[in-house]
């Protein structure tokens, strides 16, 4: 009366890609130019520059740093140029934005590195729990990546799949 349990996912050969193993490991930093207002309203450039001059630049050495304005305030484009020619030399990557974009860039380059070609014919799960939050963005970038080669697309759990998408 025993019965041979089988694993009828493990052999369906679907793959299951997580999106959370190209999540940025990396130490995040935010330049945030409120920090160089004028009365928290307005960037005098002589006094910006000055400070500038001051900053500890090795704080973002190798990391992925969001420049950004956390504060109500009209912020000219060279300001933006300014700071990135700065961490430029010391930064990993310097991106406009907060952490959130920060992650949504890193996260979508990482994914465009993904070789196709291991996924010809294949069908294809696109995990969708994780513990960590992943960008709407990313979901994006792999189906792009895939669809042209993937067999099937499927969302979620290799147990219970929402279809994305059945080659013809």
């Amino acid at each position: 009366m025993s019965e041979l349990i089988v694993n009828k996912v493990a052999e369906s050969g679907i793959i299951s890609f997580d999106i959370e193993t190209y999540y940025p490991k990396e130490e995040l930093k935010i330049f945030d130019l409120k920090d160089y207002l004028f009365m928290g309203l307005i960037l005098k450039e002589k006094d910006y520059r000055a400070a500038l001059l001051t900053t500890d630049w090795e704080q973002y050495a190798n990391k992925y740093v969001g420049i950004t304005c956390t504060a109500d305030a009209i912020i000219p484009m060279w300001a933006y140029m300014l700071a990135t020619s700065y961490l430029q030399p010391v930064a990993k990557e310097i991106i406009f934005g907060d952490e959130k974009k920060i992650i949504e860039t890193v996260l979508v380059k990482q994914l465009e590195q993904v070789n196709p070609e291991e996924f010809v014919d294949k069908r294809v799960v696109i995990k969708g729990c994780g513990e960590l939050p992943m960008p709407e963005a990313a979901y994006i970038a792999i189906t792009n990546k895939l669809r042209p080669v993937a067999k099937s697309i499927m969302y979620g759990e290799p147990c219970s799949t929402v279809p994305i998408y059945k080659k013809k």
